[in-house]
């Protein structure tokens, strides 16, 4: 019986990273010209050391779409993030949306790339700031070949570049 969970398991995790995985800017209608992509590993940048995400600039109510298909985990608020989202998607990959005006609560637990599951905005600590998603990746699958000298250099094993992510 052990075997056959354990054969189970590797297949899931096969399928997992065999599985395509579509991927598209996460606000309606942005462009490159919309972040500013060396701002993805900056530092010093607050209480975090470095700003391990991008902040996608647009006018506050714009669309935010699902990178990805994804499974949300998370609706809700942090302090930092303010209405943020956070979803699972294919690798094993965590998806992370701050600073959101609205979040969408009509979406179900499988949200397909391109639905509309909330709006740019300025909560959190971008309160006062120009409306932006914040957006960043979290592997949960170390990938040590990424780790560089930069500040907190040991965590780029966990951490995607969101622009090289979705424009690839």
């Amino acid at each position: 019986m052990k075997s056959k969970i354990f054969i189970g398991f590797l297949c899931l995790i096969l399928v997992i990273f065999i599985l395509p995985e579509p991927k598209m800017i996460p606000v309606k209608g942005a462009s490159d010209k919309d972040w500013n992509a060396s701002t993805f590993w900056y530092g010093p940048w607050g209480t975090s050391g470095v700003h391990k995400g991008v902040d996608i600039f647009a006018d506050k109510g714009t669309k935010v779409l699902a990178v990805t298909n994804q499974i949300i985990l998370y609706k809700g608020n942090f302090h930092k993030g303010g209405n943020v989202i956070v979803a699972i998607g294919p690798k094993l990959r965590l998806h992370y949306y701050a600073h959101l005006d609205q979040i969408n609560h009509n979406t179900g637990l499988f949200t397909p790339i391109g639905t509309t599951i909330g709006s740019v905005g300025d909560t959190g600590n971008a309160k006062g700031k120009a409306p932006h998603l914040h957006y960043s990746i979290l592997s949960l699958i170390p990938m040590p070949w990424l780790i560089d000298a930069s500040q907190q250099g040991y965590k780029k094993s966990f951490y995607l570049n969101p622009i090289t992510y979705f424009l690839s």
